[in-house]
């Protein structure tokens, strides 16, 4: 490569010209055969969206990947240079990556008339051949494909009749690669409109100018199913030119959300000496999206993008790496009190509907926390629903009975948030039966292990309304749920039991 600088040298080598859907297509065979992974570090699309792109460049479709925020729509296109060859020849100077068997423009076509074979060669690197625009509403027909230039009309004294006054958009520049529309509802239907014969036959119209330069370019789009309603919409001809359109969805599995948080989350290099973060607190941030995506407080339309998982792990660590550096502890571990500092990751991440808004944005996330604690308690520790209104006789004992009573005789547990981890073992330690359940439930459990679950329980029965939980500010204390409401057995002779 570095020996052809021109084009005479060029048609020695025996390079041979291939458009970029053909390059990428037979690219992707070669992966394919190999066994490769076309996209690396996309998780959960394996059976789906994956193929589907496969099957459409294969196809050589262009590609509209349609889904929620926050489903790696714009980070697909951007893999998809990994299948460009690493170099392509092109005319040297040229705006357009004139090929320099064809080209395309006027400076390209007199370069090849003046020069012939001596005709220099650049090489253009893969990372060079992507375009990417985002679709806003003042996004013009000259920012995408052109228009006249009546500067260079003067200092070159050309008339608006020449070719050469023609200012090229971001589009014909991105000729031999791929050209990204990002949310292309929200780009109006006079520019959508714009695009038609680029797709269809791959020409570009500027103004009254007799132009036909039929570009290479894989294109890319990108769209919100909510913005065919609250924005905008894909104008039906140009969605007819699409020829693939992908769905894109969100982590089916709790272990690929986590797998994607795990992957994406920034998290410093002194965070990671100082902090370690339990599994269990993983798996409850990565439950919260879950319960959002299916609350009936949350916009279902607008979706419950990853970047609310990622944002709140980060959050959670920096809440215990602040309380270490306050208490001048060396290392600790993620508390359940410490989710209490990823409200601000949820709260800006969700969209609420009319009933949500009435409770708050605050209310809410308190609320996908505690249903999130709730559903991971049970896969933990025996459900509490279980050992209600047990006859007499039943086989299994409340196991929560003892902790229960110890609170129904007015003691109570506060957690500061930036409570030592020595007072914050003394705190659940203090708890009869607490201890000991744990020890039962979990007996290989290490020191920290053993703490967290012990938390977890507590919160746990709060969230099945057993024990009273308050927060106010940095403070959580838990208390009897008020003797009246709940009256719990203590012999196993009692015809019903509560708990």
């Amino acid at each position: 490569m570095e020996k052809i600088k021109t084009l005479g040298d060029l048609k020695k080598s025996g390079y041979v010209y291939r458009t970029v859907k053909e390059e990428i297509r037979q690219n992707l065979i070669e992966k394919l055969k190999g066994k490769e992974s076309t996209f690396p570090g996309i998780i959960g699309y394996d059976d789906t969206v994956i193929p589907d792109t496969e099957r459409a460049i294969l196809s050589r479709h262009n590609i509209l990947f349609l889904g929620l925020r926050g489903q790696a729509k714009t980070r697909m296109a951007r893999q998809m240079t990994e299948l460009l060859d690493e170099f392509i020849p092109i005319i040297a100077g040229s705006e357009i990556n004139d090929n320099p068997f064809a080209p395309l423009s006027h400076y390209g076509r007199d370069m090849v008339a003046k020069m012939g074979d001596k005709t220099p060669i650049d090489w253009l690197p893969r990372a060079a051949r992507y375009g990417e625009k985002l679709a806003t509403p003042d996004v013009s027909v000259a920012d995408l494909i052109g228009d006249v230039d009546p500067i260079k009309a003067a200092n070159e004294k050309l008339t608006y009749a020449d070719e050469r006054v023609i200012h090229f958009g971001i589009i014909p520049r991105s000729n031999r690669g791929i050209f990204v529309i990002n949310e292309l509802p929200d780009l109006q239907a006079r520019i959508q409109v714009a695009l038609f014969n680029i797709l269809q036959e791959g020409d570009i119209q500027i103004r009254g100018f007799k132009v036909r330069m039929p570009l290479d370019i894989l294109f890319v789009f990108t769209a919100n199913p909510e913005d065919y309603t609250n924005r905008g919409a894909i104008v039906t001809p140009l969605k007819d030119r699409i020829e693939s359109q992908i769905i894109t969805h969100y982590p089916k599995t709790l272990e690929n959300s986590l797998l994607i948080t795990e992957q994406e989350a920034n998290v410093h290099a002194e965070q990671q000496g100082l902090v370690q973060m339990p599994d269990i607190i993983k798996r409850l941030i990565e439950q919260v999206a879950f319960e959002a995506r299916s609350s009936e407080w949350v916009d279902k339309k607008s979706g419950v993008s990853a970047r609310l998982t990622i944002a709140a792990f980060e959050n959670a660590i920096s809440a215990a790496e602040r309380r270490a550096i306050i208490n001048k502890e060396k290392s600790t571990f993620v508390r359940i009190n410490d989710l209490q500092g990823i409200i601000p990751a949820i709260t800006g991440k969700i969209e609420l509907v009319y009933e949500g808004e009435q409770e708050g944005p605050l209310q809410v996330a308190l609320n996908l926390l505690e249903k999130s604690v709730r559903t991971l308690f049970a896969q933990y520790f025996p459900n509490p629903d279980a050992f209600k209104k047990r006859k007499a006789g039943a086989a299994d004992v409340n196991p929560y009975r003892g902790i229960i009573q110890w609170f129904d005789k007015g003691n109570s547990v506060q957690l500061l948030q930036d409570t030592t981890d020595k007072q914050y073992e003394a705190a659940l330690q203090n708890v009869a039966g607490l201890p000991d359940l744990v020890k039962q439930l979990f007996p290989k459990a290490n020191k920290q292990e053993s703490l967290l679950m012990m938390e977890m329980v507590l919160h746990g029965l709060s969230a099945y309304s057993l024990l009273s939980k308050k927060t106010i500010e940095n403070s959580t204390r838990f208390s009897d749920l008020l003797g009246t409401m709940m009256n719990f057995s203590t012999t196993e002779e009692d015809t019903e039991e509560e708990l």
